[in-house]
């Protein structure tokens, strides 16, 4: 079996199939039963869409939402594997905003898709359907690299999905709280190192915090955290166990292998 990597371009082989398209590829994920279209190049789906796409909890009938949803990957595979979600996906960028359209339409997922920023007013949502109080669940993975400590990719695309404004992570959970029911539940990933800020944009509004860190490999630090918020919640915090792409014989965890396949559970599981 081949060697896993934490990366934020599409799965290897193993995991996608890529057509090049004057530019715009198509990829297979969920062996196959999820197929997405997306730029060659830029800010590209893979293992961080699927792993906060199976982190986060949902039933048939919720309103599900995607705060920066790029061309729909985490959400669409989410209503693959749940189904019969109401699915919302925001995406300030008009073209990627087009894709994820196409792409629900392709994988016969009802979506309504928002072109418009997570940081946008209060009545701006509420115009798209996303009143306050309203979603069962918002998923997310923000802009995470400092535009302090990394330097910005010259791809502007890239850019805007990769690097975060000094209120970005604010501005993102602020959003979530606002659309979220009372006792329902923020999903979103982030990079490892920047745990200590996810806590404490945290702090205001939500509680029953479980972590969960990824490791590209189980010998060295984790390169990822996901994490799940209740809005409102009391519990306190859980650091779960966490999962490595890779192990020391080099194949692949048990149930990131059924992720990969669509099969998924979720990675919260000992937190519910």
């Amino acid at each position: 079996m081949p060697a896993y990597r934490m990366n934020c371009g599409p799965m290897s082989d193993h995991a996608t199939g890529t057509t090049e398209v004057t530019g715009i590829t198509e990829d297979a994920f969920l062996d196959g039963r999820l197929r997405l279209r997306q730029p060659g190049s830029g800010h590209r789906a893979g293992h961080d869409a699927m792993l906060l796409a199976a982190a986060t909890a949902a039933r048939a009938g919720d309103r599900v939402v995607e705060l920066g949803a790029g061309v729909g990957a985490a959400g669409l595979a989410l209503a693959a594997r749940v189904g019969a979600i109401k699915l919302t996906l925001v995406e300030i960028d008009p073209a990627l905003a087009a894709l994820a359209r196409e792409n629900a339409a392709a994988n016969a997922i009802a979506a309504d898709v928002a072109a418009l920023d997570v940081a946008a007013a209060a009545s701006v949502f509420a115009a798209h359907g996303m009143p306050p109080d309203s979603a069962d669940a918002v998923l997310m993975n923000p802009p995470f690299n400092d535009a302090t400590r990394h330097r910005a990719s010259p791809d502007a695309a890239r850019a805007t999905a990769h690097v975060a404004g000094p209120a970005t992570l604010e501005d993102w959970i602020a959003a979530s709280r606002r659309i979220l029911k009372s006792g329902a539940a923020l999903t979103l990933i982030w990079r490892a190192d920047g745990l200590t800020e996810v806590l404490a944009a945290l702090a205001r509004g939500f509680g029953s915090l479980a972590i969960l860190p990824v490791h590209g490999d189980q010998t060295k630090p984790a390169i990822r955290i996901l994490v799940r918020a209740i809005k409102g919640g009391k519990a306190p915090t859980q650091l779960l166990a966490g999962v490595a792409l890779n192990d020391e014989s080099r194949t692949l965890d048990r149930r990131l292998a059924a992720i990969w396949a669509g099969e998924a559970g979720l990675l919260f599981e000992r937190a519910l």
